[in-house]
């Protein structure tokens, strides 16, 4: 591992350092928005009194806190891996570019004391999980890892009911940060509840109790988009079935499925899910890192 200057006196010197995907960056949005969206969490995430760690792999290499011209590549390159967990070895070994995913990002994070991380939304159970058993590898890693995820729940495209039944079997913590209902990323609704926390100052509470405990698995915080930047859950439910339709006709799946639907979302919303999708993932940077600053008060 690479630990970037910044991050590592950061960590040393015990600031609030947040941990940030590169799958966003590589497969989760269109260029040239990526390396903007990018470059604007870190800046973001500096503005509130925290320090950016985004996590990728350069040809072989892992990057803790990659820099400008490392986000530029990782999003431009031609044949960037999507890793989960699993693929970090190969792609290591292999001296190849990868983008990592929660599950991947969050073990990254950990192994470099990172407390908190913050992502747009969780991997989960596909909804033809019955035909498929296509369940992310996020579920079982957030069971495994000590820290804190903010994010906008699980993307819509999954069985939103079945992902939250999974992560209770797997002892995951599951809080809503002011509300009761888990959203469902471009909604702030899915008719699903949980409990709620109401300020970072409680988060923070939970997190030192489970490290006192030694209660293993991850803290998943469910923040729900801002309401202005909502699109209504029954919009969405249309414009995923009709994408779940096209990608049956043209043979998508297994981790294809995920960038199929959401490029095939972004299309239909008329770019929408894609502004949507922006400002979720900034106010989650947001809330991670004013989660991360309480950690250490």
């Amino acid at each position: 591992m690479r630990i970037s200057e910044e991050v590592k006196e950061g960590l040393y010197q015990g600031n609030p350092v947040v941990a940030l995907e590169s799958t966003i960056i590589a497969q989760g949005l269109p260029y040239p928005e990526n390396i903007r969206v990018a470059i604007e969490l870190e800046q973001l995430i500096r503005d509130n009194g925290g320090i950016p760690a985004t996590i990728g792999i350069i040809k072989g290499e892992i990057i803790i806190g990659m820099n400008k011209n490392e986000i530029e590549y990782i999003a431009t390159a031609p044949s960037v891996m999507k890793l989960s967990t699993r693929e970090i070895p190969l792609c290591v070994a292999s001296g190849l570019d990868g983008a990592t995913t929660v599950s991947a990002t969050s073990y990254i994070a950990e192994k470099a004391h990172i407390n908190v991380f913050a992502t747009g939304g969780i991997g989960g159970v596909h909804r033809d999980v019955i035909s498929t058993f296509d369940i992310s590898r996020d579920l079982e890693e957030l069971s495994e890892r000590d820290i804190i995820i903010v994010s906008s729940g699980a993307k819509s495209i999954l069985d939103i009911p079945k992902t939250v039944e999974f992560l209770e079997t797997k002892g995951v913590l599951v809080v809503g940060f002011q509300c009761n209902e888990f959203p469902s990323f471009y909604s702030r609704k899915s008719g699903v509840r949980i409990p709620s926390v109401n300020s970072y100052e409680e988060v923070s509470r939970i997190f030192k109790a489970k490290k006192e405990l030694s209660i293993k698995g991850a803290i998943l915080v469910a923040n729900p988009v801002p309401e202005e930047e909502e699109i209504p859950y029954e919009t969405m439910e249309k414009w995923i079935n009709e994408a779940l339709e096209l990608a049956k006709e043209n043979g998508v799946s297994g981790k294809n499925v995920t960038p199929f639907l959401l490029s095939k979302i972004f299309e239909l919303s008329e770019g929408k899910a894609l502004s949507t999708n922006i400002a979720l993932v900034k106010n989650n940077a947001r809330i991670a890192t004013l989660i991360a600053k309480e950690i250490l008060s």
